[in-house]
């Protein structure tokens, strides 16, 4: 190991005492001084907007995004059509989770200007996010033959081999991920940490989960990613307790459904029952406000009504409008486990394959498939 989580946390500390802005609020700050300077520049107002989108992802905060989407009419009001702003846009709509609506602007991008390495990003992700597991992998391998070892590309590449079951080498390409990012992207390396941290933990090395966990947070103290699989190494440490703390602060973070989903069952998992019983109910609540949204907690809802709440039909009516949008595993997964808990077990067996092909090693959809092949086979005996 090239680092230990001491280390880490020295650096970020020593990086924060210089500065109390993140490196998006640096990038606003920035851009905001170029457009007071020439206000008629676009691609002022595009930097600007990426720098909103950033910090949507720092904090969490889908506010970011409408200020983006704010700055980029006037880049495209001063420059209408501009290829940089259209790019903007789609890495917009993937942050929206309109996934098909990116597929579509990064085709169209793509095939105006065939070697640029982030258009080929934002296919990948958005394929990825889709099912279209193929054109996902095939624009990744394109991000790497146009520039070898490129940071975007080495992610998107370590990203497609988690989800096709291979973990260790998704931890080789993110190493090298992290060892190319400047010092000074903060962000960009508690991301990397944190990725890191998920692959440790799925491979089953606590020790390696927790020093990335640890050293993300470092560099970018609550960082809501961060402290979500840090708190996944304490419940698999045992220690819930430890665990509903990291995830009241996540939630105070960033408060999302699917986040409030997860503190309900850390809640439940250290015996606080009726705390928990109140967190799922509030859960449910936000969860159905947003269920027919693209950016929505579709998946948690379909476990909570399976799990939890014992409403098969609820859980196969989400499913179905999220199975109408997307193919990845992880709805096709869900799918499966609503179609079982309403004794469509045939149905279940042959979804839960489809996310089984791809190769994933995801210890959720292992569990699922090994109940529902074992349902399923029950059914077809008698």
């Amino acid at each position: 190991m090239k680092f230990t989580a001491t280390l880490l946390f020295c650096i970020g500390s020593l990086m924060l005492a210089a500065t109390t802005e993140t490196p998006a609020e640096l990038s606003i700050r920035k851009a905001q001084l170029e457009i007071d300077k020439q206000p008629d520049h676009a691609p002022y107002y595009n930097s600007l907007a990426m720098a909103y989108a950033r910090r949507a992802r720092e904090t969490s905060d889908v506010t970011f995004y409408e200020k983006a989407e704010e700055t980029l009419q006037q880049s495209l009001k001063i420059a209408p059509g501009n290829f940089e702003a259209r790019k903007v846009e789609t890495w917009l709509q993937l942050g929206r989770h309109e996934f098909a609506k990116a597929v579509e602007l990064a085709t169209a991008l793509n095939k105006e200007t065939p070697d640029d390495l982030t258009v080929y990003g934002y296919m990948a992700d958005a394929n990825a996010e889709l099912g279209n597991y193929p054109q996902a992998v095939e624009a990744a391998q394109w991000m790497l033959n146009l520039r070898a070892g490129n940071v975007p590309g080495l992610t998107r590449a370590a990203y497609l081999r988690e989800l096709h079951g291979k973990l260790s080498g998704a931890m080789d390409l993110m190493q090298m991920a992290y060892d190319s990012t400047p010092f000074e992207q903060s962000e960009d390396r508690a991301w990397l940490l944190t990725q890191m941290s998920h692959l440790a933990l799925a491979q089953g090395d606590l020790h390696r989960a927790e020093n990335y966990a640890a050293g993300a947070l470092g560099l970018f103290p609550k960082y809501h990613y961060a402290l979500g699989v840090l708190a996944q190494v304490r419940q698999a440490q045992g220690r819930n307790d430890d665990a509903v703390v990291l995830l009241q602060q996540r939630f105070e973070a960033a408060p999302h459904a699917e986040n409030l989903y997860a503190l309900a069952q850390a809640l439940e998992a250290s015996g606080r029952h009726e705390e928990a019983v109140k967190a799922f109910a509030e859960f449910e609540r936000k969860a159905l406000l947003e269920s027919k949204l693209t950016d929505n907690a579709n998946h948690e809802l379909i476990a909570y009504y399976v799990d939890v709440a014992h409403k098969p039909e609820e859980a196969l009516r989400v499913a179905e409008m999220e199975i109408a949008r997307r193919h990845d595993v992880f709805t096709l997964d869900s799918y499966a486990w609503a179609l079982a808990a309403n004794g469509d077990f045939a149905r279940a067996d042959a979804e839960e394959h489809k996310a089984l092909a791809v190769g994933t090693k995801d210890a959720g959809i292992l569990h699922h498939a090994e109940v529902i092949a074992a349902r399923s086979s029950a059914t077809a005996s008698r």
